[in-house]
């Protein structure tokens, strides 16, 4: 079976695609992957290299919730029909809604990783303000969901977040997201701390809540650069570690995704504050800093009942959000739209 896919480098979504064509490669599938928006960097890349059966193109179109996207779309789906055609592909999967009614001969899965849309109205309470494009947008999601062949989202709710805002398709089910646990390295001590992801501006992630209250353990907040001018309207320490006894909040920059393995590892405590995400893996919901602040007092006091906590994340993590259940999943799902368009024929 040969799968087109496509793809980006921005958020969560570069980590999925990688651990979803890794497991198709290995299961004997060839895929033949398409990135949008920006070039991946080489390291971005490098897990590429071995996997024999893949065949990279990146490109340049703009991704279609930028207000620029507009102008690329017809480019790049013109470009996907005719890459299709060229390598014969069996099934296109798409995580961007709005390909999945493209003119191609064959099964199109698509995958709602997330969207301008269901982002608004979770962190605004309300739709984006009318616009032309706005419209452009809303329409050719719609679109893309209703020709597509199947319609996948990574949690219940986001697949109820998509079919409130655009209406449903004509066959939808859940696939969670997976990591191969491989990565992870669950017996490294822990320091005291609490680890948080994001900018600290971001009103999705909302991990300014960590700096508004004073906590007992040291806040490690990664993604922020310590220079940026967002960065000191907030009050935080730049020099504070896990390990060194003192409490407040430390920025650290960008990490690589080996330096961000680690930190979960050896963090006792991590701080999952985000009002948006689609995977479903979303910790707690506040916001409320001092309810935040009460629930890491609570934890980081009582060691046993923080193990316990670790312990049986860990495990439905193990369970749930694995790559190999991932790549059966929607292994099943191919099978299953190409079977369907068959035995249509």
């Amino acid at each position: 079976m040969h799968v087109l896919i496509t793809s980006d480098t921005l958020n969560g979504n570069w980590t999925y695609t990688r651990e979803l064509v890794s497991g198709l490669i290995t299961r004997g599938l060839r895929v033949t992957l398409v990135s949008f928006g920006e070039i991946p960097l080489p390291e971005q890349t490098a897990w590429m290299d071995r996997l024999h059966g893949l065949a990279y193109h990146p490109t340049a179109f703009r991704l279609d919730w930028m207000e620029e996207g507009q102008h690329d779309f017809e480019d790049a789906s013109a470009y996907l029909c005719s890459l299709a055609k060229e390598i014969k592909a069996d099934v296109f999967h798409s995580n961007h809604i709005g390909y999945g009614a493209l003119p191609m001969n064959i099964p199109r899965v698509v995958v709602a990783q997330g969207d301008l849309i269901t982002w608004w109205k979770s962190v605004h309470g309300r739709e984006p303000k009318d616009t032309a494009w706005l419209r452009w947008y809303k329409r050719t999601l719609a679109h893309g969901l209703a020709g597509a062949s199947a319609v996948v989202a990574p949690s219940e709710w986001m697949l109820n977040s998509i079919r409130s805002a655009y209406s449903g398709g004509t066959r939808e089910l859940v696939i969670h997201n997976g990591r191969n646990p491989i990565f992870f390295n669950p017996y490294v001590t822990k320091e005291d701390g609490v680890l948080a992801i994001g900018r600290l501006l971001d009103p999705a992630k909302q991990v300014n809540l960590l700096t508004q209250e004073l906590h007992p353990v040291p806040i490690c907040i990664v993604g922020e650069d310590p220079t940026s001018e967002q960065s000191s309207k907030v009050p935080v320490r730049a020099d504070v570690r896990f390990s060194d006894g003192v409490t407040g909040v430390a920025l650290r920059g960008p990490q690589s995704e080996s330096q961000l393995r680690m930190l979960y590892s050896k963090a006792a405590i991590y701080a999952g504050t985000s009002r948006y995400e689609p995977f479903g893996m979303s910790v707690l919901e506040t916001n409320d800093p001092a309810s935040l602040a009460d629930a890491v007092r609570m934890v980081s006091s009582d060691p046993q009942l923080r193990r316990n906590f670790a312990n049986r994340a860990f495990q439905r993590a193990r369970e749930c959000f694995n790559a190999h259940r991932m790549t059966d999943n929607y292994i099943q799902l191919y099978h299953a739209v190409l079977s369907r368009k068959a035995f249509a024929a």
